[in-house]
């Protein structure tokens, strides 16, 4: 890109990462501005305590997301909106799968190394590339073990990158105007995808509840068997309903993103 948007990227990131943390489940541990203390440890090459986590400044962490994050997956060659997604999802979940999630985006190759084909591919990729993106990202979210303990706070954190990522790509290729009537639009689509999503949920439950096994009814089975049968498809119907009820949400999360994004743009 002819002007580095890696400030503006960052500022959306720190907003994310926030200040110093130690959650007893979060398996980074010890974490200030987003930097770990096994990245921090690893970037001054000695082990570090969590004061020195803690006292971590803002200079020093802008230095190592450039060197370990933005150069990794090519921030100041991809377009804006795209730097955005890539770096995020690296910063959150390693260079590699954000580089994937990216790649799958825009249709290159998922190999997790950003080169010149993938940012040929993002350049020639409209923005719709943003969504594809992140709706991978968040397929690989929902399966992680943590999303009991974290999952509110990544389905908002995907959400708003996609949006914030949309108007960047949307103000640089099509100027503000068409980027608030496009903010507008996916916003509403957002609330129809997330409608759709509660609706999928109900019919599965409905269908998986109504069923039986092999062509036999409860009545036909043994009393232990119709009521270890009935306690599955309840659990089935049940895991079914979580599912749809996590995509519907983040739809939610998405239309509130959009719509706020709308709000600030002049």
């Amino acid at each position: 890109m002819a002007n580095s948007n890696y400030g503006k990227v960052m500022a959306e990131i720190f907003k994310h990462e926030g200040g110093y943390v130690d959650h007893p489940k979060d398996p980074g541990g010890a974490t200030n501005l987003g930097i770990t203390h096994l990245t921090l440890a690893a970037w001054r090459g000695h082990k570090v305590t969590k004061s020195d986590v803690k006292t971590l400044g803002l200079t020093e962490a802008e230095l190592i997301y450039r060197k370990n994050y933005w150069d990794k997956v090519q921030g100041d060659h991809l377009p804006y909106g795209f730097d955005l997604v890539a770096m995020d999802g690296a910063v959150n979940s390693g260079p590699s799968r954000g580089s994937k999630w990216l790649q799958r985006g825009v249709g290159a190759k998922a190999d997790g190394k950003i080169g010149g084909q993938t940012i040929e591919a993002a350049r020639k990729a409209d923005v719709g590339g943003i969504e594809r993106a992140c709706d991978a990202r968040m397929s690989f979210l929902r399966g992680l073990k943590h999303w009991g303990t974290f999952g509110r706070g990544w389905s908002r954190r995907v959400a708003s990158v996609e949006a914030v990522g949309t108007r960047m790509w949307l103000s640089a290729a099509e100027g503000v105007t068409a980027a608030r009537n496009g903010m507008q639009e996916r916003a509403e689509r957002a609330t129809v995808q997330a409608q759709d999503e509660r609706r999928a949920g109900v019919a599965q439950v409905g269908a998986t509840s109504g069923g039986g096994v092999g062509g036999a009814s409860l009545a036909d089975l043994p009393t232990a068997a119709t009521m270890a049968l009935a306690l599955g498809v309840l659990v089935v119907a049940a895991l079914l309903f979580s599912r749809a009820a996590r995509k519907a949400r983040y739809h939610e999360d998405r239309r509130d993103a959009f719509a706020a994004e709308k709000e600030k743009m002049p």
